[in-house]
């Protein structure tokens, strides 16, 4: 670890809490991996995990017959009229994300001399080790299949399946089965959720090297083996899964494989991806080398830093696949998860999924985009029911398996938010530009945004300005007045994106031009008396600013629609905006937004303040996975996912036509080196920065003219497709 970034992690324990524990995962399984010689514990997850809480068939309300109503009361002063746009329902959560089980490989007590467990995030393989004995275990990209590969002189333990997790429902029926294969054993776990036809059943294969295999009351025991290969997947289902069937699929797996053989497979696709981007910030050596738990008591040191921004993108791209990540990721050892372990579409996965195009993660953004268009039936049941209006509208929260917007309540009204889809599509968008071709299911999304947007806005105000009425900005609201408002910053650009991007990606239709009319028709920001970017642009609404969310600073982050370069005016009154808000709560994702916006609006004093409030908060397990509050309360990804993206927004930022190098680099950060970053004009970027110059090697894939900006101006690039351009600039 001391010739350069380490590309894992380690411990000299095993992990005495789930939290933890090492991770692996391949976008579907998860695997949480203890690391305990005597008793080997491996948690399973899966992203289709949910548990029935009654709101499978739950929709949002029907309101559209009251829309009018509602918007002349808000229009003519009444500030709390939307507190009454419900149909009386009580907020109702989400189905809740959980752990399957975990396999238990369990021996005699033995030595534990030179223990030592680590993870390595070049090839998702967890590896736990002590006196002769070894487990390994990975989440196979390419056999979609957790592989856990023990070895020990004259291994003897028993192995079973157990569904005994924190949180694990009274009534959940549990059936357990074990039968003996040629190979060794075949265990299965089916539990069924109460009161619900559904269940999940969870398999594993045993093979055994050596010894003797014999069924036991709890699963297996093996007697003086040499090694034994475990390959486990489960299954969410109704009814009854055909576990004979289930076994034969693993076996036909295993056939002649060895575990080399089932890694090698693994490795094509998950190291790859891995490698694609890495970050060098010349860190101490010896630093490099501290476990993790010693490492994050060492909150200033640049060795730290690599590691997260490794691991983050080690864990972003573990958890991403069938969906992208969770509040938690991928994983969980707990049923009781807090916000029921959804995906949160009002900052959480965006903020969780903002390193994906630059991060060249383009597997985070096709997981991204699979959540997104197997929901679009239900987002336009949405935009009916609540608006009466075509196109779709997003919920704030899903399970992944419901789009509809039922999850709201008088201080949350979360059906009212109408700017999700933009923020949800805008990675897509982001990922188009990068390749330089137009999905055309992006394209079709983009287009049902904009139809929303024509049936929603036609309330005008005086200046005939549209009014987006009700508007709300997540979780905010005015000083003066209740969540439902009128004109909400984020609502604003959020729509003014959507028309035009759609219209971009329609040229030469009727409806584009319609679209691009209906954007220039939308109000301009407001700055209030403060100075400031104000988070409501209808005049009388006063901001609230000690809060964790910076909605209204959306046009800055992730947009392009405030910037200092083309919108000095306005990005004077966001840097203001930002300033003066507060951290409310110390949610880690309050934090890195700040960062984000931050790096946008080129502060990188308070970019290195915001870092400063995570990395000395005790926001990380020795796990290297997040915690959503200080002193690691609330497992939770977003301060691990989000973290890659603040490091590389301060030191490259691209936009189709323009390059930023070095915008917001804190000083604390002088040299390194980072390799790898997409553009969104279409070139791969290498930067190499000391205190006295940098150098940026650019490799076009078309050719283009973009603006170069860097801290001595501005000036056109010309780039040649197929062609590296090599830039050298002297001291920043």
């Amino acid at each position: 670890m001391t010739g350069g970034p380490a590309h894992g992690t380690w411990e000299p324990q095993p992990a005495a809490r789930w939290e933890d524990g090492f991770l692996s995962g391949n976008g579907h399984h998860g695997a949480l991996v203890y690391g305990d010689p005597d008793d080997d514990r491996v948690i399973v997850t899966h992203h289709t995990l949910v548990r029935p809480n009654g709101s499978q068939n739950a929709r949002a309300p029907r309101l559209a017959d009251g829309l009018p109503e509602l918007q002349d009361r808000l229009l003519a002063g009444d500030l709390t009229a939307a507190e009454g746009f419900t149909d009386g329902r009580p907020l109702q959560w989400v189905q809740p994300f959980h752990p399957a089980f975990q396999t238990r490989l369990r021996r005699p007590a033995g030595s534990r001399q030179r223990y030592r467990r680590s993870v390595d995030f070049a090839t998702g393989e967890t590896t736990a080790e002590c006196a002769g004995w070894t487990s390994r275990v990975f989440v196979s990209r390419a056999d979609d299949v957790i592989v856990q590969h023990v070895t020990a002189p004259g291994l003897t333990l028993d192995i079973a399946l157990d569904h005994r997790l924190p949180g694990a429902p009274a009534k959940l029926g549990v059936g357990n089965g074990a039968l003996l294969t040629p190979e060794g054993a075949l265990l299965s776990l089916r539990a069924r959720y109460p009161d619900s036809d559904r269940a999940y059943t969870g398999v594993t294969l045993i093979a055994v090297t050596g010894g003797s295999t014999t069924l036991a009351p709890s699963g297996a025991h093996v007697a003086d083996a040499s090694s034994i290969l475990l390959l486990t997947r489960v299954r969410r289902h109704t009814g009854e899964l055909d576990v004979t069937e289930e076994g034969r699929a693993l076996r036909t797996l295993l056939g002649e494989s060895s575990y080399e053989d089932l890694l090698d497979r693994h490795l094509a696709l998950h190291h790859t991806a891995y490698h694609r981007v890495t970050l060098d910030l010349r860190a101490d050596g010896t630093e490099r080398a501290l476990a993790g738990s010693e490492l994050l008591k060492r909150p200033g040191t640049t060795a730290l830093l690599e590691r997260l921004f490794a691991a983050g993108r080690y864990h972003l791209l573990s958890s991403s696949g069938l969906n992208p990540p969770r509040l938690p990721g991928l994983w969980t050892g707990d049923w009781d998860t807090a916000w029921a372990g959804a995906f949160t579409n009002d900052a959480n996965v965006n903020l969780q999924t903002a390193s994906a195009t630059a991060a060249a993660l383009p597997e985070v953004t096709h997981a991204l985009a699979s959540l997104i268009h197997r929901q679009l039936d239900d987002w336009r049941a949405n935009a009916r029911a609540v608006f009466g209006a075509r196109g779709v509208v997003a919920p704030a929260h899903t399970d992944g398996e419901s789009g509809h917007a039922y999850h709201f309540s008088r201080e949350y009204p979360l059906h009212l938010w109408t700017a999700g889809a933009d923020w949800l599509i805008k990675p897509l968008v982001d990922h188009d530009e990068t390749r330089g071709e137009r999905d055309p299911r992006t394209a079709a999304a983009l287009a049902e945004v904009a139809r929303f947007y024509e049936d929603f806005l036609t309330r005008t105000n005086e200046e005939e300005h549209v009014a987006v009425v009700p508007s709300y900005s997540p979780e905010n609201r005015p000083a003066n007045a209740s969540w439902g408002a009128i004109n909400a910053a984020m609502d604003l650009s959020a729509a003014r994106h959507a028309l035009l991007t759609a219209a971009a990606y329609h040229p030469d239709t009727v409806e584009a031009g319609r679209w691009r009319a209906l954007a220039d028709r939308l109000p301009p920001h407001r700055i209030n008396t403060d100075g400031a970017l104000a988070e409501w642009a209808w005049p009388g609404l006063d901001d609230t600013y000690d809060h964790r969310h910076l909605s209204h600073l959306y046009g800055v982050w992730p947009l392009d629609e405030i910037t200092p370069y083309d919108t000095p005016h306005l990005a004077a009154a966001a840097h203001r905006a930002l300033q003066l808000r507060g951290a409310e709560n110390d949610s880690a994702h309050g934090h890195l937004h700040h960062a984000l916006i931050a790096a946008r609006l080129r502060d990188g004093h308070r970019v290195a303040h915001a870092l400063a409030n995570v990395l000395e908060g005790d926001f990380f397990h020795a796990s290297l996975m997040s915690a959503h509050y200080p002193k690691r309360d609330v497992y939770n990804a977003d301060a691990a996912h989000t973290l890659p993206a603040v490091l590389i927004e301060t030191l490259v930022q691209s936009t189709p036509d323009r390059l930023v190098l070095l915008p917001a680099l804190p000083a604390a950060y002088p040299q390194g080196e980072l390799r790898g970053v997409r553009t969104r004009f279409g070139a791969t970027l290498d930067l190499h920065w000391t205190p006295d110059g940098l150098r940026a090697v650019l490799k076009p894939t078309r050719t283009h003219r973009v603006e170069l900006r860097t801290s001595s101006g501005a000036r056109p690039l010309d780039l040649v497709a197929g062609e590296d351009h090599v830039l050298t600039l002297g001291a920043w």
